[in-house]
């Protein structure tokens, strides 16, 4: 027993060790909480004199709520030093809490300043940036006179549905870099003019343009490259499509083969004449599809050629084999229910599903031997599904023994016939070879 006690009074001690350390650290995180948002505060209103209120609004909302849910601990605390005695429990649940909300307010303080930090320090690095607009924009506008001759000499090589995408392009740039100067002038005046929220907008406007601006005039040179690259592409496919036109002729007869040949061909004839500005764009698209069109068309001719069409005839009497002994397994499992099991239910269920689509596939050339090859599934499932509801039929009589004892009626069950020469499996042995002599018309038939 006094080991008994002596452990307890040790967990007890241990308990009340743990329970004084919460405490400590409730109170010093219910501190530093407080002086948080006393610093916060401040660093929000100097946020709000260079940014703007709009920049610092979600700075200015999680500090309300860290004061709302802050007073809630201030107010656990209370409790937990007011004169109404309290039990050790209570102690420890307000001390979690307090703990609990004061990680809240610093985490939820820590993320929305250091995101205002990266705002504040991009304003105090407006006049840096400032001159950085305006130093990409001198370059850029030195661009415009080359980017000019570089569209007029493409314009003399290409169509105009090619060159549509970049023939304003010096234009364009030349006014965003306008637009960028002017916007670096007024966020300096904006600035001067403590109006920090305006200049901030206007600085990110004058940035936003320059890179447009670029973007634009980078465009221009990688036309030419692309354009050049489409010209060498376009002049391997019109050699590699003239191959295949003569391929063609070696490919099997097939509607689709002569069709995909005469779209080929005009493909080819409509390829603009060398020392025209022509859209290597758009022809290479057009020539690149009727070229995989003839390819798709004489691989389908040479597998059809290879594995021939199975005829409508040979398809539905497929299917009359397969409904003829569907229909078998269908009698024979709705005769007997209570002795059929699982399996044979399943393979007669499955082969009805199948059965359903049948018709559908039948009349539609692509699908034609899918149609054959489902209905010898609907076949070959429906015999499953007759014999193993024979053989639940055969497992679920009684045996001999119980129907007279090898005398009863005859000796030999009732009637006194032997099992062996009647009964179920007479009558299997005869629907079975029913459906042997169909699958062998089938396969006379195939």
């Amino acid at each position: 027993m006094a080991g008994i006690w002596g452990r307890r009074k040790r967990e007890q001690e241990e308990l009340a060790a743990q329970d004084a350390d919460l405490a400590r650290r409730a109170e010093q995180a219910l501190v530093s909480a407080d002086e948080r948002i006393r610093t916060t505060s401040d660093e929000l209103a100097f946020a709000e004199a260079e940014l703007g209120e709009s920049l610092t609004a979600d700075l200015r909302k999680a500090l309300a709520a860290v004061r709302t849910h802050l007073r809630e601990a201030f107010q656990l605390h209370q409790l937990n030093h007011d004169e109404i005695p309290d039990t050790a429990e209570e102690l420890r649940t307000r001390n979690a809490r307090i703990l609990q909300l004061c990680d809240w307010a610093q985490d939820l303080l820590d993320e929305k300043t250091s995101v205002l930090a990266a705002s504040v320090a991009k304003v105090r690095r407006a006049p840096e940036v400032i001159a950085q607009v305006r130093a990409d924009a001198a370059a850029l506008s030195a661009r415009i006179p080359q980017t000019k001759e570089s569209v007029s000499r493409l314009s003399a090589r290409y169509a105009e549905s090619a060159m549509h995408q970049i023939t304003a392009s010096a234009a364009e740039a030349e006014q965003l870099i306008a637009f960028a100067t002017h916007s670096a002038d007024i966020s300096e005046r904006r600035r001067a003019a403590k109006q920090n929220e305006e200049a901030n907008l206007a600085l990110e406007t004058a940035t936003e343009a320059t890179r447009r601006a670029s973007a634009l005039l980078d465009a221009v040179e990688d036309f030419e490259i692309e354009a050049l690259r489409a010209e060498s592409t376009l002049a391997e496919v019109v050699a590699d499509s003239r191959g295949d036109l003569i391929a063609a002729r070696n490919a099997p007869p097939a509607p689709a083969v002569a069709e995909a040949v005469t779209a080929l061909q005009a493909a080819l004839s409509a390829l603009t004449p060398s020392g025209t500005p022509n859209d290597p764009f758009a022809e290479l698209s057009q020539l690149r599809t009727a070229n995989s069109a003839l390819d798709d068309a004489i691989a389908k001719a040479r597998h059809r050629a290879e594995h021939p069409l199975p005829s409508i005839p040979q398809v539905q009497h497929a299917i009359d084999d397969a409904d003829r002994q569907l229909g078998v397994a269908r009698g024979l499992i709705s005769g007997h229910r209570g002795w059929i099991g699982a399996d044979a239910r399943t393979r007669l269920a499955e082969a009805e599903r199948l059965r359903v689509d049948l018709s559908d596939l039948l009349p539609a050339e692509d699908t034609r031997e899918e149609a054959l090859v489902q209905a010898r599934r609907v076949a070959h499932l429906a015999s499953e599904a007759l014999q193993l509801a024979q053989r639940d039929i055969d497992s679920s009589r009684p045996d001999d023994q119980g129907w007279g004892g090898g005398g009863g009626y005859g000796g030999g069950g009732w009637g006194g016939r032997p099992r062996g020469g009647g009964g179920g499996g007479d009558i299997a042995s005869g629907i079975l070879g029913g459906l042997v002599i169909g699958s062998l018309l089938d396969g006379i038939f195939d």
